[in-house]
């Protein structure tokens, strides 16, 4: 029968990494505790691992490539996996009362540590690194998020006095471009305490409104809706209600774009690291839970997959934590450092290897007349 190690070392070669190698994403092992923790605990033991410093690689971002391109995650499934997704199964993680638990361990934990790793304009999602129209391509984050601001603008056919509402619109950064560049009247919501409390003093005199609210408690008309990196957080159960609640609240003629991260294959429930750490109750749709959603409410006239930036915007904003944590270390601890490394550097790989994907979905109620311009 194989030792722990053994096993860990046959594993490893089906992705071609060795244990204390030499090469920028081979692992350096500190306790040899860590095959029978990670193989016995799965993924949530070993990403555990990595914050109590029993391992590490050189590049991070290059070893999850390389153990996520193998699908090694999949052979590494505890019981505790089959626990959030019977949990999943069982019961609701994403009602209204559990709504702002993820604003509260995630978003809330310090508008300082967001402000150094994120664009000038606060902007927690994918940004757009490719020219289109008369946008040429982004040569740094700052441009890269101002893209993808404008490129949302024009989907939508945003003009001066429409009335957008964005759901789930972390510190502003859409509504905010929207009301400077296009004159628009905003509403925001999120559950962030932290996010619009920021939102609301850093307004200024722009035609913005933020609030504190649950999406399924909308309900008023407007030009148009978006939403930008939130989906991720309303759970399977709940696709068709937020549908609903967008079909709703959305005038006629007016248009609805999805930002969302997408999944290659339909899941209930999230990894166990992720949801413990970073994103609790969390769940990537994939584009066949996506279109169920939609179904007898929505015509789809335009879906765009963006993912491969996302690596690029993940490792940008690794660089500015990594450059400004002597500015911030004082509000957190080397524990929290080293988790958060591992999940900006892990998720950079999931796009990197196709993994993941980034989509923009326009979505209309009747279908648009004569059909829908695509700008890329």
């Amino acid at each position: 029968m194989l030792s722990f190690k053994e096993r860990a070392i046959s594993l490893l070669k089906k992705a071609d990494v060795k244990i204390n190698g030499d090469r920028p994403w081979d692992i350096q092992v500190y306790n040899d505790k860590l095959y029978e923790r990670t193989l016995l605990g799965g993924t949530i033991a070993f990403g555990e691992a990595y914050m109590d410093g029993w391992w590490s690689a050189e590049k991070l971002d290059q070893f999850f490539a390389k153990i996520l391109g193998a699908y090694l995650d999949e052979e590494l499934k505890s019981p505790i996996l089959l626990f959030y997704y019977l949990k999943s199964a069982l019961f609701n993680p994403q009602t209204e009362k559990k709504a702002f638990k993820v604003g509260e361990v995630h978003y809330d934990i310090g508008n300082d540590l967001y402000s150094k790793m994120l664009d000038k304009r606060m902007v927690y999602t994918c940004g757009y690194w490719d020219g289109f129209q008369d946008i040429p391509p982004a040569s740094n984050l700052d441009e890269a998020q101002e893209n993808k601001l404008e490129i949302i603008c024009r989907k939508i056919g945003l003009k001066k006095g429409d009335n957008v509402l964005d759901i789930g619109c972390g510190w502003g950064s859409f509504i905010r471009y929207a009301a400077e560049k296009y004159q628009a009247n905003c509403v925001g919501i999120s559950v962030s305490k932290k996010q619009v409390d920021y939102g609301n003093k850093s307004k200024g005199d722009l035609s913005i409104e933020y609030r504190l609210q649950d999406y399924r408690d909308i309900d008023e008309k407007f030009d148009h809706i978006v939403s930008v990196g939130m989906f991720e957080h309303v759970g399977y159960k709940n696709y068709k209600t937020y549908m609903e609640v967008v079909n709703k609240n959305l005038k006629d003629d007016g248009l609805f774009l999805l930002h969302t991260i997408g999944c290659n294959i339909s899941t209930t429930a999230t990894d166990p690291w992720i949801n413990k750490y970073i994103f609790p109750n969390s769940m990537l749709p994939s584009a066949a839970q996506i279109s169920k959603s939609v179904e007898n409410l929505f015509v789809i006239e335009d879906w765009h997959n963006f993912g491969i930036n996302y690596d690029h915007t993940l490792m940008s904003w690794y660089n500015n934590f990594k450059k400004y944590w002597p500015d911030i270390k004082g509000h957190y601890n080397e524990r929290f450092y080293k988790m958060w490394e591992f999940y900006l550097l892990s998720s950079a790989a999931t796009f990197r290897i196709r993994r993941n994907q980034v989509w923009q979905i326009v979505l209309s109620k009747h279908g648009i007349k004569d059909g829908y311009k695509r700008i890329v």
